[in-house]
């Protein structure tokens, strides 16, 4: 199996106000602002308040954690129960580096009002032994300790069996988690899970640790008079588990980590933590920047549980204050690290070997499986396959006999965006002794008798709900040239763009396409790992250049040979980084090689100066629409939904021409709905339908899914293939059947999937376009387009001076 060549998709460059680039600028010693600006702009942060929040950590107004409602004040009771009553009280965590750091925020900050060893106590599964989550086993042994009152961390939605055998034991359970909610609420004391928020609520994106640190500020809150060290004293702790467990950090996510991040760079010198003093040391980080958790100290927390199997360690690692001590458990969570990667790399070997013998056309889905394999990095193997191949990958080993003899096979899931993993396996429960997680991640155990089975039944649950693999896409964000990156000592573009960090999920490091250039020179080494490890890691260090400028840059590409490197021309798309280019190198500025292909074309296309008939309001709110003046409002036509396509903005081009106006674009910010979803819920209003008997208007239909009609009619034609009874007529559409029965051939219907999805995908693409193009762009396109200059004199069609404007095909 090969895996599949990415599409290059250059985001819309949006133009930014002069204010929003002002602001930038006055943030920084030297550099323009713009490009920090545009990626701003571009990520739909427009609002002033909004940017500043977003820049400048003393301005946010975090939330509180009354915003979960009675469900916290429920746990505070129980909690401030215990205490008076001295209950013993046990944190169950998970061990993952989100749960370890969660039971370590709870030891510590629950530790200001109970006893730590007497009246409050810790249990983490054993990863290697069992599965996340409660476990009776585990249940059994805490009761036979004394324990009254369990707080789960990171853990315990969906454990809804055991939580009952819990109560059967005189137990109660408080669970903060952020996994999948279950389908009913459990018969729990409290149960504190963002999940159970809005969507965009700012505490929406929390991971375990941050409900975990959310609780004991409620509990600070409450027994205010009970000293204790200060709160924010935890929120290092927060931010390695936020960072390390790849949650959105948008709204408190944000504001936790860039706090936390603080915290953990006033390590080097307080050492109030030495064990993550040492471990900053020894992974040669500094702690500062949120890399230093993903690639540092994350990788390397994880690797306790997963090579040894005991996360205990790793709660002592964050948590011990005596300085040899923590030195002694950070060189052995080192030295464990180094093994996982041995493993790791082995694995992914053997996982290879396997996958060059399937089926591409038939495995949407990777189901690989050894009975031989360590469980503990599953799912890091999963990870880079899903990622590699562009699709949902599961991995399974470490074959086990259950209580009654059944040989269970456990692993982990890993996907890829716009493909609810979670909701395929719950398709397959019938099938699997256990599972749980969240969309994009999960851990699963089975028979090994179920294993076929199960691999065709998720394959056959794949395409009946997705159709075809979505084509992987590599996302750039900006187009610079050499110029922009070199001229500054320092590198200003580099500290320009460290205004938007913490970088992560929701705010993705920025990925920089520079065009036409090439190698000077290359050198290829070989990267091993310390303390003999038999671990040898390609890389090559390369100095780039390009027209823009007689300078060269240096940068690294991993895990290839400098032969690889074409010798002539190319376009690629690079990372900014700060590190050691090779061993006991100083820290510099330099290029990480994502991605590269030989130059398509060096044609540049010139834009020409016009008057702005055209105007940007879509950074307006209705409110501020509703204060314009009179006499603005008949000069100005209004376009108030983002257009679907060319053609519906050409005809409010048209129409404000003709009553001599302009054109405003005053649409709100892009819902980032894409293909899958939109088939998701097109399913799902089929389904509807179907059930109630209407009969609902082809327009309405449309407006409801914000599609074209063309899109729509693909979209119905699907359906039908898919085995819905769909009855459409001129004006209207009825669905008097779902499909009870076997569809049409899987073949028919995936390529009906395939129809709809690219054009609501074509649709999509245009819609991001004329969220984020700028005006002066979008008018001359419509000029080229409909044959007008801004003076209403026809064009000959020879001027090549108008931009052409990205299409939804022409971006490489």
């Amino acid at each position: 199996m090969e895996p599949p060549t990415a599409v290059w998709r250059l985001k819309p460059q949006p133009v930014p106000p002069s204010w929003c680039v002002d602001l930038l600028r006055s943030k920084l010693n030297n550099g323009s602002g713009q490009f920090a600006a545009r990626l701003l702009w571009q990520r739909g942060i427009q609002d002033r308040q909004a940017i500043i929040h977003f820049l400048e950590i003393d301005q946010y107004q975090p939330t509180g954690a009354e915003a979960f409602g009675e469900e916290m004040q429920w746990a505070i009771a129980r909690l401030k129960q215990a205490r008076e009553r001295q209950e013993r009280v046990f944190i169950w965590g998970d061990f993952d580096a989100d749960g370890i750091t969660a039971t370590a925020v709870l030891w510590e900050g629950l530790g200001q009002f109970f006893v730590p060893d007497q009246t409050l106590h810790f249990t983490i599964p054993n990863r290697l032994q069992a599965s996340h989550g409660l476990s009776r086993e585990g249940l059994a042994a805490i009761a036979a300790q004394g324990a009254q009152l369990v707080v789960t961390c990171d853990t315990g939605s969906s454990d809804q069996a055991e939580i009952e055998y819990a109560r059967s034991l005189g137990i109660d359970v408080i669970v903060t988690d952020h996994h999948t909610l279950p389908e009913a609420r459990p018969p729990v004391v409290a149960f504190l899970n963002p999940r159970t928020l809005a969507a965009d609520h700012p505490l929406a994106h929390l991971s375990g640790v941050a409900v975990a640190y959310k609780l004991v500020e409620a509990l600070y809150s409450a027994l205010s008079d009970v000293p204790h060290q200060p709160l924010e004293n935890l929120l290092d702790l927060v931010a390695i588990g936020l960072i390390a467990d790849l949650v959105e950090l948008k709204g408190d996510c944000r504001y936790l980590a860039q706090r936390g991040l603080l915290r953990l760079k006033g390590q080097q010198n307080s050492r109030t933590r030495p064990g993550v003093a040492k471990l900053l040391e020894l992974c040669k980080k500094n702690g500062d920047r949120p890399t230093d958790i993903s690639f540092g100290l994350g990788p390397r927390i994880n690797a306790l549980s997963r090579i040894q199997g005991d996360a205990r360690a790793g709660v002592a690692l964050l948590t011990v204050r005596d300085p040899i001590q923590g030195a002694e458990l950070a060189e052995s969570a080192e030295w464990i690290n180094l093994c996982r990667k041995e493993v790791q790399q082995r694995i992914t070997q053997e996982a290879e070997a396997q996958l060059a013998q399937v089926d591409i056309e038939s495995a949407a889905v990777l189901v690989l499986s050894d009975p031989q394999w360590p469980v503990g990095v599953l799912g890091l193997v999963a990870g880079q396959l899903a990622q590699t191949y562009g699709r949902p990958t599961i991995l399974l080993g470490a074959a086990q006999q259950d209580e009654v003899g059944t040989q269970i096979l456990r692993g982990s899931a890993r996907s890829v965006q716009g493909i609810d993993l979670y909701n395929l396996l719950q398709q397959q429960a019938h099938l699997l002794s256990r599972f749980g997680g969240h969309p994009l991640a999960a851990g699963l155990s089975l028979p090994i008798s179920n294993l076929s089975l199960f691999t065709a039944s998720i394959n056959q649950a794949f395409r009946q709900t997705y159709g075809q693999l979505p084509a992987p896409v590599l996302d750039i964000d900006l187009e610079l040239t050499l110029a922009d990156i070199v001229p500054y000592e320092g590198s200003a573009l580099f500290r320009e763009l460290l205004l938007l960090e913490p970088y992560g999920m929701g705010n993705p490091k920025p990925r920089l396409l520079l065009r036409n250039c090439w190698f000077t020179k290359r050198r290829s080494s070989q990267y091993q790992t310390v303390a003999n490890r038999k671990l040898k890691f390609k890389k090559t260090q390369f100095w780039l250049r390009d027209d823009s400028t007689p300078e060269t840059f240096e940068g690294l590409w991993w895990g290839h040979d400098a032969e690889e490197l074409p010798e002539g021309r190319c376009d690629i798309v690079v990372e900014l980084d700060f590190g050691r280019l090779y061993k006991d190198q100083d820290l510099v500025y330099h290029l990480r090689l994502v991605a590269l292909r030989l130059t398509l074309s060096t044609d540049l296309i010139q834009t020409a100066a016009a008057e702005p008939w055209l105007l940007d309001w879509r950074s307006h709110s209705s409110e501020t629409l509703k204060q314009l003046p009179c006499e603005s409002q008949a000069d100005i036509l209004v376009l108030p939904h983002c257009p679907r396509n060319w053609a519906e903005l050409e005809t409010w081009t048209q129409q404000a021409q003709q009553q001599n106006r302009k054109l405003a674009l005053a649409y709100p910010a892009s819902t980032d709905s894409t293909p899958v979803v939109q088939w998701q819920h097109l399913v799902g209003l089929a389904k509807y339908l179907a059930r109630t008997q209407q009969t609902v208007e082809i327009q309405r239909l449309q407006q409801q899914l914000h599609l074209s009609r063309r899109a729509l009619e693909f979209g119905l034609e699907a359906l039908a293939t898919a085995g819905f009874g769909v009855i459409a007529q001129e004006d209207a559409v009825s669905v008097r059947a779902t499909p009870d029965v076997p569809p049409a051939q899987d073949s028919v219907a995936s390529e009906a999937i395939r129809q709809f999805t690219n054009a609501v995908s074509e649709e999509c693409f245009l819609q991001d376009y004329f969220q984020l193009a700028s005006t002066t762009q979008l008018q001359k396109t419509l000029e080229r387009r409909l044959g007008f200059s801004n003076n209403g004199l026809a064009l000959d069609g020879t001027d090549s001076g108008f931009a052409i404007a990205p299409d939804a095909n022409s971006y490489p």
